[in-house]
């Protein structure tokens, strides 16, 4: 296993798992229902290619095998503004190929920031990945889980919440990514 696709399944398990961020994905975490996939891609019609061909798979294999997709994307967008502006790309891509309603991408960065927050604000943790990611939702098993839980719009403020009060030893344990990379510059 390549040491991005390690550093991403440890932040599923430490941070949106164990923070619970996501309450949706402990399940098919302990269902092996999650595809963690490198991209080797170095440009932007290789990457759609890349995301064309894991919606394809998404599309054709039941989400009892196959419930959502992480992109791991090393190798390029790795300044927030590109990897933002690529986002309009796939949803171009998402509604030429009719899989709005089906599928959405959520997205996932280490420079992640939130309109009207500041890059330091704590908040823009609960979005902060090893690496850049696109991560392939699916519509039908999202409405399940939300119909299903108690209060499915105070999670981004639980989140947001739960990242104000980490003390910096949890933030250096959690996101040791963003630290390291703070302490070279």
């Amino acid at each position: 296993m390549s040491k991005e696709i390690e550093a991403v399944r440890q932040w599923l398990k430490e941070v949106v798992i164990g923070l619970n961020l996501c309450p949706f994905a402990a399940w098919p975490e302990q269902h092996n229902q999650i595809r963690i996939t490198l991209s080797t891609d170095t440009t932007e019609e290789a990457l759609l290619e890349t995301l064309q061909s894991e919606l394809t798979l998404a599309d054709e294999t039941p989400a009892s095998e196959l419930e959502t997709t992480l992109i791991v994307i090393p190798d390029m967008l790795q300044h927030f503004d590109d990897y933002n502006q690529f986002l309009h790309h796939v949803d171009a891509l998402l509604r030429g190929f009719h899989w709005e309603g089906k599928f959405q991408v959520a997205s996932f960065h280490p420079q992640y920031c939130f309109a009207d927050t500041h890059p330091e604000d704590d908040e823009n943790l609960t979005n902060r990945s090893p690496y850049p990611l696109l991560h392939i939702i699916r519509e039908d098993s999202l409405e399940k889980a939300i119909a299903n839980y108690p209060d499915p719009d105070g999670i981004p403020d639980r989140n947001i919440e739960q990242m104000n009060t980490l003390t910096m030893d949890e933030k250096l344990k959690l996101f040791p990514y963003l630290f390291a990379k703070a302490d070279k510059d």
